[in-house]
């Protein structure tokens, strides 16, 4: 993609942003849609606290700390405070439909403002806070789109592959580097930022590959994906680079407010949020997808659909 072609994305999507955001009183994206998300704890432990926890546990032990961290509202105060995404299309009756996404400003942490985590999981981790939280994971086209809208762009920072990207150590080593280049911007916590992290999204592929996750994006400054959109690692694989941007559950078309898996659903309206069309009865891959260690064969009546 060319910089002239990124600046008029960028461009439009500032233009689209300021004129859809104009018709509503305030930001649709308020304070009630994380009413779902506890008060942290006041013993909470911080980031730092919690990886020396984790440190030297299994990979199930330590998946087992970060649900239950999450579940208690052990996240910074910045990151229940959520952002408006603008998405547009032109419908087949030629009427152009924008919607609102509410996400949160950066990826899932753990921790306080001062001193956090952000922290890799397994999908049916991710699924089971995102549900409780009232929310869900993106699309490719909403990671793509919050790319664009995002005022703080990182700079990806991979790491050596090896065995060890999937440990504790890993996980607090990139969360450093992106915490060092996070606080070399003049923006405070709180402003939307992408980036850092690839995404864990949503797609109709995953109901090929029940057993897998879907991971997508790590933009690079010229907008362009370090990740394609892959569903080649099984569903309890997590390493370093992921991370869980909650989207929430409600989202809004043309000013009215609406559940957003239906709207993936809808073939109609799925366009403005998924580059696919509509995700396959959406409601049903979530919960299939985070339902507790149920067997492929023991969820056969949902696939049939």
């Amino acid at each position: 993609m060319s910089k002239r072609a990124i600046l008029c994305t960028v461009l439009f999507a500032f233009v689209c942003s300021s004129r859809v955001m104009a018709s509503f009183a305030g930001s649709p994206c308020n304070e009630t849609l994380t009413n779902h998300i506890p008060t942290r704890p006041a013993t909470a432990p911080s980031g730092r606290e919690f990886m020396q926890q984790v440190s030297g546990m299994s990979d199930d032990a330590r998946e087992a700390a970060i649900l239950g961290q999450l579940l208690q509202g052990n996240i910074p105060t910045f990151l229940r405070h959520l952002k408006p995404v603008v998405l547009s299309e032109r419908l087949a009756n030629g009427q152009l439909s924008k919607a609102i996404v509410c996400v949160a400003p950066d990826y899932l942490a753990i921790g306080s403002d001062d001193n956090f985590l952000l922290v890799p999981m397994r999908l049916r981790t991710a699924l089971t806070v995102a549900t409780d939280f009232g929310f869900t994971l993106p699309t490719r086209k909403m990671v793509d789109a919050i790319y664009t809208q995002a005022p703080v762009h990182l700079r990806p920072q991979p790491l050596a592959a090896s065995d060890t990207m999937r440990t504790t150590g890993y996980y607090w080593h990139h969360n450093e580097l992106v915490r060092e280049q996070r606080l070399a911007m003049p923006e405070p916590l709180g402003i939307l930022t992408a980036g850092d992290k690839k995404d864990l999204v949503l797609t109709n592929r995953l109901w090929s590959n029940l057993a897998r996750v879907a991971i997508y994006g790590w933009h690079l400054p010229d907008g362009v994906p370090i990740q394609p959109l892959s569903t080649v690692h099984g569903m309890r694989y997590s390493d370093y680079s992921h991370g869980i941007r909650l989207v929430s559950a409600i989202a809004y078309v043309d000013g009215e407010a609406r559940q957003l898996l239906s709207l993936l659903e809808d073939p109609h309206a799925a366009v403005l949020f998924s580059d696919e069309g509509a995700i396959r009865h959406a409601a049903d891959l979530v919960n299939i997808l985070s339902s507790q260690g149920a067997p492929v064969s023991d969820i056969s009546a949902l696939t049939a659909h």
